[in-house]
């Protein structure tokens, strides 16, 4: 006895069909749902109904008789049967375009599953319009996982805090990242170049806390689109690259420099190049090295500035007071731990008509504080402990954002 044949398939990229097992009124209503008609047995007719699925309905019987003695006994052929509705429609049958559609509903766990379901879907599953925001936070990624997803498209990558192996990327192609926060993960110099040497459309950028370069800093400065640069804490390269990065990023409007592992001389290469367009800067933690004369420098060049930290910085003294007020647009001013501004001093800063508020921890006691704030009723004084300035996550709550950029596409935790 001959088996039935299976329904031919549409696509070239498989060799087998797929059919979706779903129950037929939740697969009817999905599909209308997309716009896409369902073949049902009253509408064989049907101009939605799929060509390959047109088949003939009914075929002549054919009839053979075995033997002369056995007159009443015939073998009959069936016809071969429809493929009905209640068995689904083939997944073979669909447009690309509509199952990109599909994807694109999949979290990033699911979708790596669907990849490997034959060489159509593997292709679909990377195309770039579903991987343009990828959150990879906290993971451990082994070699070659950088290589193969950032290539697919990605613009928004959130990956800080994870372990991040050789990227082994294929090609030399330039990435479409636009916003990248690496803050705090383990990856050696040699594989952030590999990942940074490949980035030239970067708006906003995070790699607080890494050990950098030279080479890394001048990747950097091939950006010349970037707006937000957050490096508190890095370390790692000249002030001579610094210069560079700065003079080549004029489109800079905040800049996290703090608690980097610069020289004097690094200071005053920041202070003498930063673009003027600035307008939220942290120059926090350089202690004996930064001085008044580079807040005078700093306030020529950047009248725009709106945020100014320049906390932990224990040469300045009142005599800086002066250039604070000849920032028209200023409104939020840290100068915690800056030992040599007494409280008494800090009363001239009501004086900055824009200023709303004001960090000084660390120079003001409870009762002090208290006086102050009684002295200057229309300002918030301490009211802050930590810094937003280019940072790409604000608060603890965990919305998968960087810079208020939601990522789609993020691993969940095996429950």
């Amino acid at each position: 006895r001959k088996h039935l044949q299976e329904i031919p398939s549409s696509s070239s990229n498989v060799s087998t069909g797929f059919t979706w097992d779903w129950d037929s009124s939740k697969t009817s209503e999905f599909l209308s749902g997309m716009g896409v008609s369902v073949l049902k047995k009253d509408k064989l007719g049907n101009e939605n109904t799929p060509q390959d699925l047109l088949v003939s309905s009914c075929s002549p019987q054919k009839r053979q008789k075995v033997k002369e003695k056995e007159k009443d006994f015939v073998i009959v052929r069936r016809p071969r049967l429809l493929r009905e509705a209640d068995s689904g429609i083939s997944w073979d049958a669909l447009p690309d375009e509509l199952l990109l559609a599909i994807f694109a509903y999949l979290p990033l766990n699911d979708l790596l599953k669907v990849s490997l379901i034959c060489k159509r879907w593997h292709r679909l599953s990377f195309d770039e319009s579903l991987w343009q925001t990828l959150d990879l936070t906290c993971r451990n990624l082994l070699p070659g996982v950088i290589g193969q997803l950032l290539p697919a498209g990605v613009i928004v990558f959130r990956c800080p805090r994870s372990c991040i192996g050789n990227p082994l990327f294929k090609t030399m192609k330039p990435l479409r990242i636009q916003h990248m926060d690496l803050s705090n993960c383990t990856v050696s110099v040699a594989d952030l170049q590999s990942i940074l040497c490949r980035c030239e459309r970067l708006e906003n950028l995070s790699l607080e806390g890494l050990v950098l370069s030279d080479d890394i800093v001048k990747s950097i400065a091939k950006n010349p689109s970037l707006i937000r640069l957050n490096l508190c804490g890095c370390s790692g390269f000249s002030a001579e690259a610094l210069e560079l990065m700065l003079s080549s990023c004029s489109m800079l409007e905040e800049l996290n420099l703090s608690w980097c592992d610069f020289t004097a001389t690094h200071v005053k290469a920041a202070v003498n190049h930063i673009t003027a367009k600035v307008t939220q800067l942290n120059l926090s933690g350089y202690r004996q090295n930064l001085q008044i004369s580079d807040v005078k420098t700093l306030v020529e060049r950047c009248p725009s500035l709106v945020h100014l930290d320049l906390s932990d910085s224990v040469m300045l003294k009142p005599e800086c007071f002066q250039y604070f007020h000849q920032l028209i647009f200023l409104q939020h001013l840290c100068l915690s731990r800056c030992y040599q501004i007494s409280p008494a001093a800090l009363v001239e800063l009501g004086g900055i008509p824009t200023l709303k508020t004001l960090q000084v921890f660390g120079i003001v006691t409870d009762n002090s504080l208290q006086l102050l704030k009684e002295t200057l009723p229309d300002m918030k004084i301490n009211c802050s402990h930590f810094t937003t300035i280019a940072r790409p996550t604000v608060g603890t709550k965990k919305n998968h954002e960087i810079w208020g950029i939601k990522c789609r596409l993020t691993l969940r935790n095996p429950s």
